[in-house]
This record gives structure tokens, sequence and C-alpha cells, in this order.
């Protein structure tokens, strides 16, 4: 029997009433031809409201003992879930990290799953049972407790999955799946039916829905990742590859019932629009951004490194980057990191500041990014000026700006991040394709 990953955020389970219909929906799921394996996120704000009270207790709370509190959370939904379906007559187990065999590294806080002992969880789907795990979470070699960061639930869901060999993988959520921009903040903005494993991840690392890392994994082991909302039955947005790259994997079906072959089939159907297709796919932005300059920094091989090696020992992600050089052989540079992280990252950053012959280190928790991401564009002339132009006519600054081969981002000020989507989603049609 094939099996199906599940995956409930926060939003969906935050009252007693809301675990019940989510138990309800996994019993419908569980009746219908599939094993089911439920990954659920801490119920609301739960994890909101156990970093406050670390912090109540600690200035500087022990990051292995904040991971152990945090996990809480989650055992907390995947126990009352498993009672949930009992009491509607669905077998369930629950099941922590641990239990599940899910092992990481020792970063405590953004640890990286290493690898899964699914013979648990496929003994218990054998014995006609739902196992609900506890997402977020592993263990690591010495049995700590590890989370794997914000939106880590995701990742812990498309990894079972993987592990599982799954159909694949439903994330459930408070939005009906991935739209061209945030409907909250564009009316207008357009569900996508589907989209690329690659402008998915785009789109997550710079805001959307989903945790990027889930959608890397998702890619790399060739997962389907379906996401719906939790509050109704409308058709969500499957993300997907091309399916010549898993052969061995069924075919994946929208709701309507269309087989899904990737991008090279549909190209087939439409050759006259391979070249000629819309290239932006969708706007995100991501107001978790932090940006900390060096000022005067001589210019001579080693300098980079002595400043980056210190944030990659402690699992820092650097984003965009901009280096000057001035005539007198000194450079500016300045570089983002997510906001949570700016406190150590200063703090690792002027440890070396002063050896390598920095004059200032600055910081600024005030901005954001905003991204068009769609694949094309870097070989498509024209779309950089446009999104500059759309920036430009809306007074917006730019502070910033990075690209990929699909996706240009710049950054701006946070306050200004709201004006930016609306122009950018009007700029490029999303609104009207």
């Amino acid at each position: 029997m094939p099996i199906v990953v599940q995956k409930y955020g926060g939003s969906s389970l935050a009252a007693a009433e809301m675990i019940r219909a989510v138990a309800r929906r996994i019993a419908a799921s569980a009746s219908g031809g599939v094993q089911v394996v439920a990954v659920v996120s801490a119920m609301g704000d739960t994890t909101d409201e156990l970093i406050d009270l670390a912090h109540e207790v600690s200035d500087k709370p022990a990051p292995r003992e904040l991971d152990l509190l945090l996990s809480s959370g989650e055992i907390v939904s995947c126990t009352l879930m498993a009672m949930a379906l009992r009491s509607i007559g669905t077998d369930a187990i629950a099941l922590t990290g641990l239990q599940a065999g899910i092992r990481t590294d020792t970063l405590y806080g953004r640890a990286r799953i290493h690898s899964i002992d699914a013979q648990r969880i496929r003994t218990e789907l054998s014995a006609g049972k739902v196992v609900v795990v506890a997402g977020f979470q592993g263990i690591t070699d010495e049995l700590d407790v590890t989370t794997l960061g914000r939106g880590g639930s995701d990742t812990s869901a498309v990894a079972l999955a993987a592990a599982l060999d799954a159909r694949r993988c439903e994330v459930y959520t408070d939005v009906e799946g991935i739209y061209t921009a945030d409907p909250r903040i564009v009316p207008d903005a357009r569900k996508l039916e589907e989209i690329t494993y690659h402008e998915m991840l785009e789109l997550a690392a710079y805001g959307a829905k989903m945790h990027p890392r889930s959608i890397e994994l998702a890619s790399v082991y060739g997962v389907p990742v379906y996401v719906a909302s939790t509050f109704g039955d409308k058709p969500g947005t499957l993300i997907h590859g091309d399916s010549g790259s898993f052969p061995n994997r069924a075919p994946v079906f929208r709701s309507s019932g269309d087989l899904i072959n990737g991008e090279a089939e549909m190209a087939e159907k439409n050759p006259e629009n391979m070249e000629n297709r819309v290239k932006v796919t969708g706007v995100a932005h991501d107001r978790n951004v932090s940006r900390i300059t060096l000022r005067g920094v001589p210019d001579r091989p080693g300098v980079a490194a002595a400043l980056f090696e210190p944030l990659s020992n402690v699992g820092i992600s650097v984003d965009t980057i901009v280096q000057n050089t001035g005539a007198n052989k000194a450079t500016d540079l300045s570089f983002t990191v997510a906001r949570g992280d700016l406190q150590e990252a200063l703090e690792r950053v002027r440890s070396v500041a002063d050896s390598v012959g920095a004059a200032e280190v600055l910081s600024d928790d005030s901005l954001s990014k905003i991204s068009i991401v769609g694949v094309g564009m870097l070989d498509a002339p024209g779309y950089a000026s446009r999104m500059f132009r759309a920036l430009a006519e809306a007074r917006i600054n730019i502070e910033m700006i990075t690209t990929s081969e699909i996706r240009i981002t710049c950054i701006v000020a946070e306050a200004q991040v709201e004006e930016a989507v609306v122009a950018l989603h009007s700029a490029f049609g999303l609104d009207a394709v």
C-alpha cells in the first residue's frame, strides 16, 4: 500500500477543535487506500511562547537546553493528534524525532538531518496505524535533542517522505497553495497550479510559504510536494520537477486528474511558447533581514576568509555580499544575515575586525528582501531594468542587489517592502496572466 506523508502547520493545530478537525482529515486519507504518516508542528504560537519563557529565566539560554525545551511543543501536538485519531476509531501512534529515527548533526537551533532509520515507522504502518511524528526535531549520535530551525517541520516531512519512498508529501497550511505574491499584500495574487523545484526553492529562500531546505530535499530525492489549505478542499499547488529525472516514481496527478510529465512534455505540446512564455513566476519578500557592514577593510588575500569562517563555524548563513574597493586599497564589505542571527554574527565579526584592520563595524536590522523569480530570466534581456524601473517609480531605494539564474533580489527598507511587492507584481503582469 502506498505511503503518503502529510504535514500540518501550527496555524492548523492552534486549538483542540482544530486538532480534531485535522484528525478527521487524516482519518479520511487513511481510509482511502494509503498509509499515512502525519508530521505536526507545535500548536499556534507555542514555539514563540517557549522562546519568550526561556529568555525570562536566562539572558542567553544555553542552545542545548533551548532545543530540548522547544521540542516539547511538537511532542504536545503529536500526542494530542494521536489521541484525537483514536477517539474517532483510527488506530494511531505518536513518535518523537528520536523514536522516528531522525538523526542530525550537533548544530543546535539549526541542525541538519544526516540520516533517518525509518524501520519503526514502517513497522507501525504495517500494523495498520497512522503514525504521527513530531516535526522540527531530531537526535544527535549522543542522544541530545536538536531542532531544525524555523519551518523545520517542512524539512522533517519531506525527509521522511524520501526515506519512506512515499508517493508524495502533502503540506497543509492556512493558505490554499503557492501564490504569485503574498495574497495578504496583493489581493490579486494568483494561486499557481504547479511550480518547479528550482523556482520554488528561490521563492522559499526569499519569503514564500515553504522552508527552503525542504524544497532542496524534495528536488534531490524527487519527492512531489503538494501545498494546500487545511481548512477546505480547493486544489492547491504541486511542486515538482521533470519526471524524466525520476524514472522509478509513479506519475503525479493533479486533483483534476491531469498527468503532469514536467516541463519537457509541456514544451512539446506548446512549441511556439518555448521562448516566449512568461518567465516571472512570482514575487517573494522576506522581512527577516539584517545587514552588517565593515568599513575600511584592507584589500588583501585572506580577509574574507577570516571574516566569514567564524560565521560558518556556528552555522550562520550569509546571503547577499557586496564589496567595493576604493582608490586607497581599502574596501567596504557588506553582507546580510537572518535577523535572529544578527547579534551572534556581530560578536563573531567584531572579534576579528581589529585583526584584519577594519576601521568600523556597522549594522542595520530595518531591511527586507524583495525578489522576482522565474526560469529563463538570466538569458532574457530587460527583466532587471524593468524591476529597477518599477521600484524607482514607486520611490523605493535599492540598498543591495543579488542574482541567480532564476532570481533577482533587491534589499530595500522594511517600511517599503509591501509597496515593492505590489509594484513588482503589477509591473510584470502577474495579476493578468
